[in-house]
Parts: C-alpha cells; structure tokens; sequence
C-alpha cells in the first residue's frame, strides 16, 4: 500500500476514533506513519485528506443504509417496514462511530463547501433509495412524490438515528416507529 492510500486509511481510523474536530496532524501522522509533508503532498492540506475520507466514509454509511433497506421479500408491507427499520437500527448500533462521523461532519458544511456538496448528493441519494423502500416509488414516479416521501423517511431516518446514538434505552423500535408512522 502507498504514501496516499496509507494516509487515507489513517484518516479513516483517526475519523472514526477521534471524530473531525479532534483529529489532529500528529494522530494522522502516527497513524499513517507518514509526515506531514506526505499529506501536504499527496492531498494539499490535513483538511483536504479529512475530505477525502470524509466521502469515503459517506460512501461506506451509504452501503450500510442500502443494504438495510433492501427487500427481503417479507410477506406483508407493515411487516416489511419493521424489518427494514429493524435492520436500519442495528446498522446504527453496529456502525456508531461512522454514523457520529456524519453527524459530526454536518457542523463543517457551513465552512466547507465541498463536504456541503458531497453531504447533499449523498441525501438526494438516500431520499430516492427512502422513497422506494418505503413508498414504493420508483424511477417512473413523479419526482415531486418521490422528494416529499424521501424528506419525510430521511428526516425520520435522521431522528432515528440520533436518538440511537444518544438516548438506547428510550429510542423507539421498529415496531414503535411504523405504528407511528402509518397512524
């Protein structure tokens, strides 16, 4: 493995151990065993190689949130909606740190239009992936059905997760959330 893939494989584990704001030249440094005039080098800055694993790591949280949402052929729709969201909140509880990383990654949007752009991508994509799971809508949809349905499942998705992340013990179930959820 290479200088840069040594380096983007330390931001990685720096991210998820330390978070953005906390991960440091030095962590990067020690960890990648590299220096910093390999990251000035092979990225521009500590914050273009944040960036770089930042997506990456985007990329990763996307994979986990995919599979979570895929059909498993459960009999009933109600039942598939649990299953789905069952599967979403062990994603969360197994990837914690990646899904701090995201959240953590929001305060940067303001001052980094690059991680704002690439954050906004990765929604539009979750919401379209959302609204099929959840919806049933599909490429043949009319957009405007699919935004709605999307903000709705990933502002839902997003509450969900954070109250995971923060409170366990009183987060909802699945069963809690597709009972509030149809009504």
């Amino acid at each position: 493995m290479g200088h840069r893939e040594n380096l983007l494989t330390a931001a990685r584990e720096c991210l998820l151990r330390n978070g953005y704001a906390r991960t440091t030249v030095r962590d990067l440094v020690a960890a990648s065993g590299a220096n910093q005039a390999s990251i000035n080098y092979h990225f521009g800055s500590k914050d273009q190689l944040l960036t770089q694993a930042v997506y990456d790591l985007n990329e990763e949280w996307g994979r986990f949130l995919f599979e979570a949402l895929e059909d498993t052929g459960e009999a009933r729709e109600e039942a598939a909606q649990v299953a789905r969201w069952q599967r979403i909140i062990e994603s969360i509880q197994t990837n914690r740190e990646l899904w701090f990383v995201n959240f953590e990654t929001v305060a940067v949007l303001q001052h980094d239009d690059q991680i704002r752009m690439m954050n906004a991508a990765a929604q539009r994509t979750a919401r379209t992936a959302l609204a099929n799971a959840f919806g049933g809508l599909g490429p043949d949809s009319d957009p405007a059905d699919v935004h709605a349905v999307g903000a709705h499942y990933y502002s839902l998705l997003v509450g969900v997760a954070l109250q995971w992340l923060t409170d366990p013990d009183q987060a909802p179930s699945a069963d809690e959330i597709v009972r509030a959820d149809h009504g």
